[in-house]
Parts: structure tokens; sequence; C-alpha cells
């Protein structure tokens, strides 16, 4: 096992390394260049945009647009937001959380362009529903040649999910519940698998419908508790902000329990963790985004992009701040721990519960969206006779991450993630004319 753990830590230090952080930020600058910033400038209209998502336009899909990104969010506000923001910190620095920033908002446009293809290029199955993704777009928006791509997305995907989407979540919250209220790790466990499989077993329809009410609700919660906090301590905010700057361009020296960290960890960690949150560029979300009821693809697209501004320039944003101005990240604590002493530092015994409870719920509608993502990367490999068995098998893991040791989980999914990532920025370059040409059509028409 400890060779096997080796091995991945050397490809999981190749896929992070430069390369990727190039091709991440890279793509979501060519994209954003490419669209005439168009993502940045536009965010009211995006909001105005996903109001209107609620509405049954009539179009052919199974869910609203609303809703498509309520399923997408439901999968990218998780652990990332709580424990991937302290990690991210703790390890990079307070600079990691600019880095964060910059990421999201050159992710902006990435995700923007997931949701147009995944739109334009979505097929329908056997049951009626409409499927799409990265697979999909590179299947049908590209030569044969580039076929292969898709099929490694759906392979890196199916697996990725069982870490990114299923035992690491469950491990979060059975690991807090246990710290927080002496609730045995099994009992958390199985409570959540029974409740997961109620909800997974009835498809994307009744997983839209968790996800349009839980997610709205426990962002919106999570986000004013954590408002709450901050103005509570203004004051501090300048300093923070000065810190995290900083810290973006000038190693940061050892401190406590903080072993220091230099520019170029800061920005590793901060992409890679914005990535695990918000899943620009992973090609997760459009799997989500195909199934919306529109005629548009940039109307979805800009429905889209506000996932990733609300996921981490609001939401990440909450945690990244507490720890900070709490000074927490230099206690030696890492993940949902550090979160809990920063909030619990800056609201004394109410913090603690702000954060059990956001990461309860964050996880949960996580492990819907994600199941969703690795039924339909399962099916575009094996067909409808998959679904089933991968339903059940999603359930059953369930229990078995939430007891288990996830260092190596941890590790794998990591790697995983950016296994993923790489065929869909590859495509998402390759069809960026697609992306460009429509998104000028609507503006000209719409305009």
């Amino acid at each position: 096992m400890d060779s096997i753990s080796e091995m991945i830590s050397v490809v999981n230090g190749i896929v992070w390394g430069p390369f990727m952080l190039i091709l991440i930020l890279g793509t979501g600058l060519y994209l954003s260049a490419g669209l005439k910033f168009m993502p940045l400038r536009n965010i009211i209209k995006g909001f105005k945009t996903l109001w209107k998502g609620r509405e049954d336009n009539g179009q052919s899909g199974e869910i609203s647009g609303f809703n498509a990104l309520m399923t997408s969010l439901s999968a990218t506000i998780g652990t990332g937001n709580i424990a991937g923001v302290a990690t991210a910190i703790f390890l990079g620095g307070p600079g990691a959380l600019f880095w964060m920033w910059i990421a999201a908002l050159l992710g902006m446009a990435t995700k923007f362009a997931e949701a147009v293809l995944a739109v334009k290029y979505r097929e329908t199955d056997e049951q009626g529903n409409h499927v799409g993704g990265p697979m999909y777009y590179i299947k049908n928006g590209l030569s044969e040649k580039w076929h292969f791509l898709g099929f490694l997305f759906a392979l890196f995907a199916s697996v990725a999910g069982f870490g990114i989407g299923n035992t690491i979540q469950a491990n979060s919250v059975a690991d807090v519940m246990d710290k927080s209220f002496q609730v045995p790790e099994w009992v958390t466990g199985v409570v959540m698998a029974v409740l997961v499989g109620l909800v997974i077993l009835g498809g994307i329809q009744r997983i839209a419908q968790v996800a349009g009410k839980l997610v709205p609700f426990m962002a919106v919660a999570y986000f004013s508790a954590g408002l709450l906090i901050l103005l509570m301590n203004f004051t501090a905010i300048p300093q923070a902000l000065l810190t995290i700057v900083t810290a973006a361009f000038t190693p940061v020296a050892a401190a406590g329990g903080f072993a220091g960290a230099g520019v170029m960890t800061a920005i590793q960690f901060g992409v890679a963790r914005g990535i695990f949150s918000n899943e620009a560029g992973l090609g997760s979300a459009p799997i989500a985004h195909a199934a919306a009821k529109t005629g548009s693809p940039v109307q979805q697209g800009m429905i889209a992009m506000m996932g990733t501004f609300i996921d981490t320039i609001l939401i990440c944003s909450i945690t990244g701040l507490a720890i900070v101005i709490s000074g927490a990240y230099t206690s030696g604590e890492s993940g949902s721990a550090l979160s809990v002493l920063a909030f619990n530092q800056l609201l004394p015994v109410a913090g603690e519960y702000v954060v059990t409870f956001g990461l309860m719920i964050f996880a949960f509608t996580t492990m819907i969206g994600w199941s969703f993502y690795g039924e339909k990367s399962v099916y575009y490999l094996l067909g409808q006779r998959a679904i089933m068995p991968f339903r059940l098998l999603w359930v059953l893991v369930i229990p078995v991450g939430a007891m288990t040791d996830l260092t190596f989980i941890w590790l794998l999914a990591d790697t995983l993630n950016a296994l993923m990532a790489i065929p869909n920025l590859i495509a998402l370059l390759l069809l960026s004319p697609v992306v460009f040409s429509l998104t000028r059509t609507y503006f000209k028409q719409t305009d």
C-alpha cells in the first residue's frame, strides 16, 4: 500500500505541477479574453438570468435552468468550502486565498464555456432524458481522433466521484460529528447512506427537487452566519485583506503550527483547492447543465458561470477570511478542525455549530450531486444497465468512507481531479471558436 501511495504522490506532484496550473489558469484567461471578459462584465445580468431560470419555459430538458445550477452547486458547495479552504491556507498560507479568487474569476469563463458546449452537443438517452458533458461535446464536437479524451474523462470521473463526491464527504461529516457531538462514525455513515439513497434512487428529477430547495437555504444560511462574524470583526478585515494579498506574492514565515509557505506553494494550493471547491474546468458541472430546460446554450452558460462566483467569491471567502482574521492557521490544525477553531474564536460556542451544520448539509448535497455525475459517466461507458448497480454501490460505500482513514483517498481524489480536468480543458480550447461564435450571436440578438 505504501508503494502505491508513493506512486500516486509522484503522479499527483506531476499533474498538479506547473503544467496543470498553466493549463487551468491559461484556459480561463484565454476564454475570458476571447469572450472579451463578458462573464466579469455581466455578473449582475448573470444573477438576473439565474432568477429567470426558475421558470418553466417549455423548452426541452428535464429540469429548470435554476435547478440545473442548484444541482451543480449541490456538488460544488461541499467540504471544499470549509475543509478545502482551510487546508489551502494551512499549506499555502493566507496568499492561497488570493489565488483561489483569481482562479475563480477566470474560472467563470471556463464554467460558462462548459455549459454552452454541454447544451449545444447534448444527446437524448433511451429513457428520453438529455445527457451531456465533456464526453459528449468531445464526441459530437471534435473529430474522431479526439474521441479517446471523452472515454478518459468518463473513466476518471466515474472513479473520482467515489473520492471527491462520496467517501471524503462522509468522512468529513463523521469526523466533525464525532468531535462535536460524540456520535459514532458508523452511525453517521449509516444515516447518511439512507438519506442519500432515498434521494438518488429517484433520479435527476428528485435530485434537482432536493437541491433546488436545500442549496439556496444552506448557502444563504452559511453566508449570513459568516457575514455576521465578519461584521462583528469588521475592523480586522482591511488588515486581513492586506495579509492575503501580500502573502500571495511574498513568502510567509513559519509561525506556531504553520510551517511557512512560498509563493509557488500558495499558487499551487490556492488553485488546486479552488478547483476542488468550484470545479471550474473539472468538467463535472456541465453534466448537470445538459439536463436544463433551455433553448439557448449561452443563456444556460450565464447561469452556470454564477455557480463559480457563488461558490468561491462568496462562500469560500467567508471561511477564508474568518481563518485569516482569527490567525487560527498558525495553530497546527488543518481541514474542518481549523475552520471550527477559527469560527469558535470569532463567535464562541455558536461558531462550532455554524461550521458543523454547514459541513453536514454541504456534504450531503455534494454526495447527491456527484452521484448524478458518476452515474452519467458510467452510462457513457457501459450503458443503461449499469445505472442501478452504480446507485446501489454509491450508497453502500458511504458508511465505509465514514469509518476509514482517508489520507490515501484524499491523495487519489486530488490526482483524479487533475486527470479529469486535462481532457476537458483540451476540449474547451479546441471548441472555443464555437463558444465565441454562439456568444456573439446571442448578444447581437438580445442587446
